[in-house]
């Protein structure tokens, strides 16, 4: 059975946005086919969470290995995107810190698949934040079902 969310999805307007792929470019490194995310909708700093997306294309480098013929968007990465969240969230407050980068992963299920076309909603809570690592609990959902999750640890570099 799958934990509890960490934040009610039905609960945010998946409409707005904190910021978009600009805004996460300003403060997260991947570029081209490396980033993971297209956006945030959510992010408070006093509760620790966050909420961002992406949305998974048919035209993606890993379609056509990847499961020929029914393409599976890989479980590396769905965690790739939850640390890209993470270090977005902590980035974003701690910009003089320079890069965190990923640092392990822990308590990864996959609980779902995810396709081309489809929405990855991905959701973190920031557990930890000390001088030389960050641990966020990370959570991905299409259509209202959790699909991913794990607990990712970030260290500045």
């Amino acid at each position: 059975m799958p934990p509890k969310p960490l934040v009610d999805l039905s609960s945010l307007d998946m409409t707005q946005f904190e910021a978009d792929r600009d805004g996460i470019y300003a403060v997260n490194p991947h570029r081209y086919e490396f980033q993971q995310l297209d956006g945030i909708f959510f992010s408070d700093h006093d509760s620790g969470l966050i909420v961002g997306y992406r949305d998974v294309r048919d035209d993606e480098f890993w379609v056509r290995g990847h499961i020929p013929g029914r393409p599976i968007f890989p479980g590396v990465l769905m965690i790739e995107g939850a640390a890209q969240l993470v270090s977005y969230y902590v980035m974003s407050e701690q910009a003089d810190k320079g890069f965190l980068g990923f640092g392990g992963v822990d308590g990864v299920k996959f609980r779902g698949t995810v396709r081309p076309g489809q929405r990855l909603i991905v959701a973190g809570k920031l557990l930890e934040n000390r001088a030389r690592r960050c641990v966020g609990a990370t959570q991905a959902f299409v259509e209202g079902h959790m699909v991913y999750e794990g607990t990712i640890t970030g260290m500045w570099l």
